[in-house]
């Protein structure tokens, strides 16, 4: 049973931070952003993938990455009340970069497969730093 718990952790992340997206407004659209900003339907194509494969290495891998998981699942979550609701990107910077350190340690605990899947979710944690930063620095 608890193999479950992380997947159905990830799937309420992923629902709390949809949520944050109907406080998108003025203020995130009249932001300087970073060079190489994606329009934002990707973010709708890209967070699901990577939730999904986030729910199954968290249910492959639950005896091995449960307490760090749940922080980085905190972490990820607030990241967008953070910034689009509350408006607080420097914050939200910092958030994203103690959530990169967390998930190199997930992914350092990895093998095979699940690493592989666990992996665009890093490198586009990567990427949303990048423009985080972009942003905290442009505006």
């Amino acid at each position: 049973m608890k193999r479950f718990i992380l997947p159905a952790l990830t799937l309420l992340t992923f629902i709390a931070g949809s949520l944050s997206s109907a406080a998108i407004d003025s203020w995130y659209f009249s932001l300087n952003k970073a060079p190489f900003n994606p329009p934002g339907y990707i973010f709708g194509i890209v967070w699901p993938i990577l939730y999904l494969l986030m729910a199954i290495v968290s249910y492959r891998n639950h005896v091995l990455i449960f307490k760090p998981f749940v922080v980085q699942l905190f972490l990820n979550g607030i990241w967008s009340w953070l910034f689009f609701a509350w408006h607080m990107p420097l914050v939200a910077l910092a958030d994203i970069v103690v959530l990169i350190v967390i998930n190199i340690f997930i992914f350092r605990e990895l093998r095979g497969i699940d690493k592989l899947m666990q992996l665009p979710y890093l490198l586009w944690l990567g990427f949303a730093t990048y423009l985080n930063a972009g942003i905290v620095i442009l505006n």
